[in-house]
């Protein structure tokens, strides 16, 4: 695998805390509004700027981050460093009551169709997404955040050196807007970015957060190609690599709200459900604890009308019967399990109905979910466990494909640390 340095686009005397966002498919309205206000160079800007109903093709969210990007660059708010460097970034955080660090390295890794199997990813994406990112990269040439991807050095080679290149001062350390603590240390010795470029040479990488934007660089690459464009910075995308057994690696679940069905019956569901789940009435506080209690099973929480139970997989012959076409790797999988068994066999939400988010929508916070069924806007809520590393791994070396919101990776990446630009500047 091609992982190489880069002259990434940094800020310049700006406050990183004041500068930097969470992903832009995180933010909401509300948020969007106050990082354009914090200050007038916020990365917002360029990655996820306003939309207007009076928008033209002249005049729009792409065109007006064009503008920016090039009003920072001549007013030196956004400095190229000088020299292709690696970018080591930790994010400090709390999960579980004690402190963790996950720690990986920014990097340029050259783009491969998934058919090569260099890059693999491990769960479906909208199309909706990808054509908007799409324009946003023709209009700025620009990653403007990283995607992240796992590796698997057995070896441990490469999180040693990591390790030893990040003993010392980190060259940026700031507290973002989320309270956690971010530190990068700059690597552009060409012996120390060329050792690391080697390790990476027999690696296959895992998406674990970022599909769209893989998918997207891969049109875009392709775009450049028919466009007979020369030089190749863009055919390389900016990646955060972390390896799969660093202790900072935390995958939340992703809960499954269900709402707006006509006629919803909690207990018509649970006696069809019975058919292939052991059921178990429970309490919500102890709820999540239960679930946790089960994660070797594949097990959930289903909540409506103040009842809570354990919902808990008999025999999986019955995935085997409902999705012979798919290998054991899928077919184990709890968010396979739950789509397959009961969101589309006994509610009907099909595939289609889930990818446009009609009756399902999804959050990590399980009290969300309580009080989205409490206060009558869904019908009912699934809880599940977060997918283990491992199936990643294990789904996407199989060429399967999780369905959507299968992972939710945390901390998630603070954009705007570092930008790749992808054509000469």
């Amino acid at each position: 695998m091609a992982v190489i340095p880069f002259r990434g686009l940094r800020y310049a005397g700006k406050d990183l805390s004041r500068v930097t966002t969470p992903p832009y498919d995180i933010i909401s309205p509300q948020e969007q509004k106050a990082f354009y206000e914090m200050d007038r160079d916020n990365v917002i800007r360029l990655e996820y700027g306003y939309q207007f109903p009076e928008d033209t093709g002249d005049d729009n969210r792409y065109t007006r981050a064009a503008a920016e990007l090039r009003r920072m660059l001549e007013e030196g708010a956004l400095v190229r460093d000088e020299k292709p460097c690696f970018y080591i970034y930790e994010e400090i955080f709390s999960h579980g009551g004690k402190e963790m660090s996950l720690k990986g390295i920014i990097g340029a890794v050259e783009l491969s169709e998934f058919s090569e199997k260099k890059v693999l990813p491990h769960e479906e994406t909208l199309s909706k997404a990808k054509a908007d990112r799409f324009e946003l990269m023709k209009a700025t040439g620009c990653n403007f955040s990283q995607i992240y991807s796992l590796y698997n050095d057995q070896s441990g080679q490469l999180p040693r050196l990591i390790n030893s290149l990040s003993e010392r001062e980190p060259d940026l350390s700031f507290e973002a807007f989320d309270g956690l603590w971010q530190n990068v240390w700059i690597i552009s010795d060409p012996s120390v970015t060329g050792e690391i470029s080697r390790l990476f040479e027999d690696k296959q990488l895992f998406i674990a957060d970022g599909h769209h934007r893989y998918e997207t660089a891969l049109n875009y690459k392709r775009y450049m190609e028919e466009q007979g464009a020369p030089g190749g910075l863009w055919k390389y995308c900016m990646m955060f690599l972390v390896d799969m057994s660093d202790p900072g690696l935390v995958v939340f679940p992703t809960h499954r709200i269900v709402r707006e069905i006509e006629d919803f019956d909690g207990e018509k569901l649970l006696a069809a459900a019975a058919a292939d789940f052991e059921i178990t009435e429970t309490n919500r506080a102890d709820a999540e604890k239960l679930l946790a209690g089960n994660a070797d099973k594949n097990a959930y929480i289903l909540y409506f009308e103040n009842k809570c139970f354990l919902l808990t997989l008999k025999d999986p012959a019955a995935m085997e019967a409902a999705l012979p076409e798919k290998g054991p790797e899928y077919r184990s999988l709890d968010v396979s399990v739950l789509h397959t068994l009961i969101l589309e066999k006994l509610l009907k939400i099909d595939k289609e109905n889930m990818a446009k988010q009609i009756n399902l929508t999804y959050t990590r916070d399980a009290e969300e979910g309580f009080a989205a069924v409490d206060s009558g806007r869904a019908n009912c809520v699934f809880l599940l466990n977060g997918t283990k590393v491992s199936q990643i791994k294990e789904i996407s070396l199989v060429n399967e494909k999780m369905p959507q919101k299968s992972t939710y990776f945390y901390p998630k990446l603070i954009t705007g640390i570092v930008i790749n630009p992808l054509t000469e500047m």
